[in-house]
């Protein structure tokens, strides 16, 4: 079995082995889809590896790279092995692999997501010595099961496209960081795909959404504390879901400790789908 870079290899080969290898997934995605969705999360091909069998891919990891709370980060944006070959232990081989390359690039740390009930796979990174910095919710609800609830207070505020900018100044509004697919950095990697709409008292802003319609994403949703309990959130949801191409919109990695998103989405009947362990490990 050969472990090399991704560097030099095609796209069309690495989407080849990623259906492989998640065929038994609910989630598909396609070779746009797959695409898009490892450019928003900074994959970066060079220092990214995968186990060969002659000249088919059989297991891979693949590497996001950047900033992630000012630290220089690895993440792993996918992790898969082709059926025929589990068992082997060869996404820790991978792992192991890339970790003299990762910090000669000057990587300082690894950064990752699993599901919590995934506990196999848990055990394994705590083995490769993973530790929890935090736990994500994720919350999916087909659009039209969605409740959007407005109280007559909502009605002052104007809703209306939003510049990025405003948005990265208004971080205040946060109640938590948001994950390293929902990030500022992950945002501009795909600034084209996201719409971003405000919700506004003349020209104050009062709370904001970072939408992606292609997906149904909710990368960012944040409101004012002193606007609140108004109905702010619930129309810049409803906006959202005006624009939403996906069957079904998605809050995916929000902070287990923020009540406030937890509450909106029930309130919202957006169900709580899963958990996952937000995991690193230092490097060096």
């Amino acid at each position: 079995m050969n472990i090399k870079s991704l560097q030099d290899v095609c796209f069309d080969k690495i989407s080849d082995a990623f259906s492989s290898a998640f065929e038994d997934y609910e989630l598909q995605l396609n070779n746009v889809q797959l695409k898009t969705m490892l450019s928003r999360r900074g994959f970066a091909p060079q220092l990214s590896f995968a186990a060969f069998e002659g000249d088919h891919i059989v297991a891979f990891t693949l590497n996001g790279i950047g900033m992630f709370n000012g630290i220089q980060t690895a993440y792993d944006t996918g992790t898969g092995t082709v059926k025929e070959f589990r068992g082997r232990g060869l996404a820790s081989e991978i792992f192991e692999y890339s970790m003299p390359f990762l910090k000669n690039a000057g990587i300082k740390q690894y950064l990752l997501e699993v599901l919590q009930h995934n506990t196999k796979a848990v055990s394994v990174y705590r083995k490769l010595g993973f530790e929890v910095s935090r736990e994500l919710n994720y919350f999916v609800q087909k659009n039209g099961e969605v409740r959007i609830r407005l109280s007559g207070s909502h009605a002052k505020y104007a809703i209306r496209q939003a510049e990025l900018n405003q948005c990265k100044n208004a971080q205040d509004f946060w109640d938590y960081c948001p994950s390293w697919q929902n990030s500022f950095k992950a945002i501009d990697r795909k600034p084209d795909d996201f719409l971003v709409f405000g919700a506004f008292i003349k020209q104050e802003l009062a709370g904001y959404c970072i939408f992606e319609p292609n997906s149904g994403d909710v990368a960012q949703l944040a409101v004012d504390r002193l606007h609140r309990r108004k109905g702010v959130a619930s129309l810049l949801l409803g906006e959202a879901l005006k624009s939403n191409v996906h069957d079904s919109v998605k809050i995916i990695n929000s902070d287990v400790t923020c009540s406030s998103v937890t509450a909106f989405s029930n309130s919202c009947n957006i169900a709580l789908k899963g958990k996952q362990f937000e995991m690193i490990r230092k490097i060096g």
